[in-house]
C-alpha cells in the first residue's frame, strides 16, 4: 500500500529525528501565545457552516497563491458561493508544490479531518467538500472542540485597547478548564497619528471607553493606561506592536505634546513629527508593560498595503503586504537601550520579517539579557513569510550560533483560522529533524534525554514559564 504523503514520520529524515519528535515533542500541549482567532467565535463555541468559512475566509496566504495562479477575485473574496471558492482553491493546490501552503493544506486535512488517502485537487475536491462539511457539524469540530482536540492550553488573541473584551468575559464566565483565552494589548492605531481623521476617531473612541478626558498627550497616556489596567485584570500578559521599523528618535515631553495637539486639531504632521510621536508611544507602552510584568512583542519589517487600488477595494489584511528592507540595528538598539537604561525593559519578543535580519536579531537580544529571567529577550519564532521549512531551519541556525536555542519559547500560529494548529506540529517536526540530523552526524551527542529535554522545553515548557501561565 502506498504511504500517504502526510504520514507519522513526515519531515523526519533520520531515526534520531523520529525519536526526538515522537518521544519528546509530539504529545506536548500547545501554547498559542500570539494569534488572531476571533474571541467571539470561541465564546459562542461556533460550528462553521462549511470548510470555506473555517479555512479560506481571511486567509491571505491562500488568496495570494490563488491570484498568482490566475483565479478571478470573484472566487477569492468576491461573490462566488462558498463551494465555488473551495473548488477554486482545490484546483490551485497542485500548483503550490514547494510552497509551504502545500504542506499546511495536507497537514490540516489530516488534522483534524483524518484525510490522508488523497491529495486535494480538482478531482478530489467534491468528496473532500462533502466529508469535511459533514464533520464540521459535530460538536467535536466546534471552535472549542478543535482547540481541545489539538491540546491547546492557551490562546492569546489580539485585541484593540478600545475593545470591551466582552467575549473574553463570556468565555471566562463559562468556567472552561480545558484551556484559557487571554487578550493581548495591540495599540497600533494609537500611534498612527499620520492617519489624520482615522486616528482622531480612534482617540475619541479611546476617551469614551476609558472615561478619561483626552485633551492633552498626558490625558491620552492616562486613557491608554486605564485600558492597559483593564486588560491586565482580564488576564492579559502581553502587548503586541506591528511597525515597519523600530522608532527611537529623541524626544521631549514638550515636543510630543505639541505634536499631539497638532494631530488632534486636524493639522498635518510632518514625517519627523510622526517618527518622534511613534518613538514616544512605543517607549511609554514598554514602560507600562514593565510595570505590569507583561511581555512586549514587537513585529517589525513588513511593508504593508502596497497595492493602493486593492486597499480601496478590499481593505487591509487582504494579501498585499510583503517583506520590507528597513534599517534595523541602530534604532532597535536605541529603542531597547532607552528602556533598559531606566530599568523599564520588560520581557521582549522580537519578530523579524526580512530573513537578512536573522543574525542581527539573534545578536541584538544578547545585548540586553540581564540574568533576571531566562531568555528575557527572545528572537521570536519565524514570522509571516518566514514560517516555512527553510525559514525555520535558518532561524534555528542563527539563534543556535549567536544565542541560546534552548531558551526559545517555541512556535505560535499568528493565524485567523482554527485549522492552523498543525503549524506547531510542522515547526516541531522541522526542529527535531535539524537536531536529529546533527545527532546522526556526531555534531550533537547521541543522548536522547539531553537533546530531547531541550526539544520538550522549546515545545511547551519555556513558553509556560516565560509568560507565567498557571496551567
Amino acid at each position: 500500500m502506498k504511504k500517504p504523503f502526510i504520514h507519522e514520520d513526515f519531515l523526519l529524515q533520520s531515526e534520531s529525528a523520529k525519536r526526538l519528535y515522537h518521544e519528546y515533542s509530539k504529545d506536548e500541549p500547545i501554547i498559542d501565545y500570539h494569534c488572531h482567532l476571533p474571541p467571539k467565535e470561541i465564546a459562542e463555541d461556533k460550528n462553521f457552516k462549511n470548510i470555506t468559512n473555517i479555512w479560506l475566509d481571511g486567509d491571505h496566504y491562500k488568496w495570494r497563491a490563488m491570484r498568482t495562479c490566475g483565479v478571478d477575485e470573484k472566487y477569492i473574496t468576491g461573490s462566488a458561493s462558498d463551494k465555488e471558492k473551495f473548488l477554486a482553491w482545490a484546483k490551485t493546490v497542485p500548483k503550490t508544490l514547494k510552497n509551504p501552503l502545500y504542506h499546511w493544506t495536507h497537514m490540516e486535512l489530516k488534522n483534524p479531518f483524518g484525510i490522508t488517502e488523497q491529495l486535494l485537487d480538482g478531482e478530489s475536491a467534491e468528496k473532500i467538500w462533502d466529508k469535511t462539511n459533514e464533520m464540521l457539524k459535530s460538536p467535536e469540530f466546534s471552535t472549542r472542540g478543535l482547540l481541545k482536540r489539538n491540546k491547546v492550553k492557551v490562546v492569546g488573541t489580539t485585541d484593540d485597547p478600545t475593545d470591551t473584551l466582552e467575549h473574553h468575559k463570556k468565555f471566562n464566565a463559562d468556567d472552561e478548564d480545558a484551556f484559557i483565552v487571554v487578550p493581548t494589548f495591540r495599540p497600533d492605531r494609537g500611534m498612527e497619528i499620520e492617519n489624520g481623521e482615522e486616528w482622531q476617531n480612534w482617540v475619541q473612541k479611546l476617551a469614551e471607553v476609558s472615561g478619561v478626558d483626552i485633551s492633552s498627550y498626558e490625558g491620552f497616556l492616562a486613557a491608554l493606561k486605564q485600558r492597559h489596567d483593564f486588560f491586565d485584570e482580564m488576564g492579559c500578559r502581553a502587548s503586541d506592536h506591528g511597525t515597519d521599523k523600530p522608532y527611537a528618535d529623541d524626544f521631549t515631553a514638550k515636543e510630543i505634546e505639541a505634536i499631539f495637539q497638532k494631530g488632534w486639531s486636524g493639522k498635518d504632521v510632518t514625517e519627523a513629527e510622526v517618527n518622534k510621536f511613534k518613538s514616544a508611544f512605543l517607549y511609554h507602552c514598554g514602560v507600562m508593560d514593565a510595570e505590569k510584568g507583561w511581555v512586549y512583542q514587537f513585529h517589525v519589517g513588513a511593508i504593508r498595503n502596497n497595492n493602493t487600488r486593492k486597499l480601496r477595494e478590499l481593505g487591509r489584511d487582504t494579501g498585499y503586504d510583503s517583506i520590507g528592507d528597513f534599517d534595523m540595528a541602530e534604532s532597535l538598539s536605541k529603542m531597547l537601550n532607552r528602556l533598559d537604561t531606566e530599568d523599564n525593559l520588560p520581557r521582549v519578543i522580537l519578530y523579524n520579517s526580512n530573513p537578512r535580519d536573522n543574525e542581527l536579531f539573534s545578536t541584538m537580544i544578547g545585548n540586553f539579557q540581564d540574568g533576571t529571567v531566562a531568555g528575557k529577550l527572545q528572537h521570536g519564532p519565524p514570522w509571516w513569510f518566514l514560517d516555512q521549512k527553510e525559514g525555520i531551519e535558518e532561524h534555528i541556525t542563527s539563534l543556535s550560533n549567536m544565542g541560546v536555542l534552548s531558551e526559545l519559547i517555541g512556535m505560535t500560529t499568528d493565524s485567523r483560522s482554527f485549522l492552523s494548529f498543525p503549524r506547531h506540529e510542522y515547526y516541531r517536526r522541522v526542529l527535531c529533524n535539524v537536531l536529529g540530523d546533527d545527532i546522526e552526524k556526531g555534531i550533537l551527542p547521541n543522548e536522547m534525554d539531553l537533546v530531547g529535554g531541550m526539544v520538550k522545553e522549546i515545545s511547551f515548557g519555556n513558553a509556560k514559564r516565560f509568560f507565567g501561565f498557571n496551567i
